[in-house]
């Protein structure tokens, strides 16, 4: 039994129509209302150059529930019972333009944790189009691919807690739902998790519009201080060393993508979805063709505070 959400002013508090282990949370207007007056103190070029701007900001959304809502968000993500939430206005008006949103995730973001310099971007948010057309080398922003289950920062040195994705805006758009899955839920976790190539280093590289000149190893299972699974994969990356390692990321990759329980979700425009990333997974469902289609995202990650 899920126990009663709390409640907050100015803020509508749900589970997900599917699962109880997603927090929704609409930011009803009156509060958006509060915080164009501290939001319009700094733009972008502020936020990206002087990060104290960015506290700033995030406590003037935390004060419009007198700090319950940084309380809300760190417990929901650190519960391995739930670890994932979806928060965003209630309402998308002519206030809230494309600079409000990345305030909006940069406010959210800097109430649970430091982010992550973002190498592809080269700031500590990355802002990318999904369009018909596209010649990048990774998943990232191929509509019609599927993007497999995966978990962020399996290529890189900083450590990646918790990631944000938020949905800027998108037109002509049909399918491209996001696609969640809880590690606890997965049918063939047991068998994986204890199979010993999965505690083996594997070596995660990353394609040149990611801007990382390393390559990283690590295996993609280990255990937390409880002792619980943890997972950190991504289909594209990892560089398999034998036979091994290459069938046993196939056997991963068809279990994960086989899963029968799955979310998948629509994101509003202007919501975000906030998930710990080491026991949640995440993807995108591919989109239904269109030339004029066009998605725009933002993405943070980054560590818990640990003070």
């Amino acid at each position: 039994m899920s126990e009663a959400l709390k409640s907050l002013d100015g803020f509508e508090i749900s589970y997900h129509p599917e699962t109880n282990r997603i927090i929704n949370i609409k930011i009803k207007d009156e509060t958006i209302d509060k915080l164009i007056f501290p939001f319009k103190k700094f733009n972008l070029t502020a936020l990206e150059y002087k990060p104290f701007t960015r506290f700033t900001i995030a406590k003037a959304l935390d004060e419009t529930t007198s700090g319950e809502l940084s309380e809300l968000l760190n417990k929901t993500l650190k519960n391995r019972d739930t670890g994932c939430l979806i928060i965003g206005p209630e309402n998308i008006s002519n206030k809230i333009d494309h600079n409000f949103l990345v305030k909006l995730s940069t406010a959210i973001t800097h109430l649970i944790g430091n982010p992550n310099f973002d190498s592809m971007a080269g700031k500590y948010y990355a802002r990318f189009h999904v369009k018909h057309d596209d010649n990048s080398d990774s998943y990232l922003r191929k509509a019609y691919i599927n993007m497999d289950l995966h978990t962020d920062g399996t290529y890189v040195k900083e450590t990646t807690d918790w990631l944000l994705m938020q949905k800027i805006e998108e037109e002509n758009v049909q399918g491209g739902e996001t696609a969640l899955l809880h590690l606890d839920d997965w049918e063939h976790l047991d068998e994986l998790f204890n199979d010993e190539v999965g505690k083996q280093n594997f070596v995660w590289g990353s394609p040149k519009s990611k801007n990382v000149d390393y390559k990283v190893e690590h295996p993609v299972f280990s255990k937390d201080k409880n002792g619980r699974p943890q997972i950190s994969y991504i289909d594209q990356f990892p560089e398999p060393k034998n036979m091994e390692q290459g069938l046993f990321l196939q056997k991963l990759s068809d279990a994960l993508e086989g899963s029968k329980n799955k979310i998948i979700t629509p994101l509003p425009v202007g919501s975000a979805v906030v998930a710990n990333n080491y026991f949640w997974l995440h993807g995108r469902k591919p989109f239904v063709e269109n030339k004029k289609l066009s998605r725009e995202l933002l993405r943070i990650r980054g560590s818990f505070f640990t003070n």
